[in-house]
């Protein structure tokens, strides 16, 4: 480690305020930051934590029944009160371990990106909204490649609009040790379509899978896509897997997710 300064605004607006000093940035839950500080993979001068905003934590249902998560509200959290959306809170309570769930957070993991994190496949496949201290983002132009976002320096999240889904699962092969995922794929129904998002898979990040998409739109069942495959070209390959056998979990886990939705 080395030195820095830390900040511990209380109000959206000293979070803000504090970010806009030279070489800040935002600390969420920490699980990734911190490592990446010990490893000197950052280095920022000062770091801004938002553990101690309270206005953009908590989960509530919109007017229009959208289920908005605040981006301070830790994995834990959301596992316990997104029940209006049953397979985000079964993915959050599926992420890491207890000491993770309890301090990490959905803005964190959103803000980082990270390829093989689970929220960006439940942000992606939902169309959700990504609402900052700025603007709302759609999904769709949220996620920018590998650890890349629209996010602008000093931009942080608020919140976190999910439509709800008809139908959805969220089904991960993950890497035991870390339990992020080797290949999830995130699976929701909605009445004009279905939509299908991968995460750890490949090297440009969380992706929508078009082609299961098409499929499952015409016919939601395990079977419309079991003729279906991807290349793997462009996937990760690592100890964990090559990018032909993450291609292969892919259509593995589409099928898994769309027979749990029912």
């Amino acid at each position: 480690m080395y030195a820095f300064e830390i900040d511990r605004p209380t109000t959206l607006a000293d979070a803000v305020k504090a970010l806009g000093a030279e070489e800040s940035q935002a600390l969420g839950g920490g699980q990734t930051l911190i490592p990446a500080l010990k490893a000197r993979l950052a280095a920022p001068a000062r770091l801004v934590a938002l553990s101690g905003v309270d206005e953009i934590k908590g989960i509530c249902t919109a007017d229009d029944g959208a289920l908005c998560i605040g981006g301070g509200t830790s994995h834990a959290d959301v596992a316990k009160g997104a029940g209006a959306y049953p397979a985000l809170a079964s993915l959050a309570a599926n992420i890491g371990d207890p000491a993770v769930r309890n301090r990490g957070t959905i803005g964190g993991s959103l803000a980082n990106n990270d390829p093989s994190a689970c929220y960006p496949a439940a942000v992606l496949a939902s169309g959700a909204t990504v609402v900052t201290t700025n603007r709302q983002i759609a999904a769709d132009d949220f996620f920018d490649g590998m650890f890349a976002t629209a996010l602008e320096d000093g931009e942080i999240i608020t919140e976190v609009r999910f439509p709800v889904p008809e139908k959805a699962s969220y089904q991960k092969f993950d890497q035991p040790a870390s339990r992020f995922a080797l290949v999830g794929v995130f699976v929701a129904k909605y009445p004009d379509g279905v939509r299908v998002a991968v995460t750890g898979a490949s090297e440009d990040g969380v992706f929508r899978w078009s082609e299961a998409e098409a499929a499952l739109s015409s016919d939601f069942s395990a079977g419309a896509v079991e003729g279906l495959s991807l290349s793997g070209d462009g996937m990760i390959s690592d100890l964990h897997g090559s990018g032909e056998y993450r291609a292969h979990l892919v259509g593995v886990m589409t099928r898994r997710a769309v027979a749990a939705a029912g």
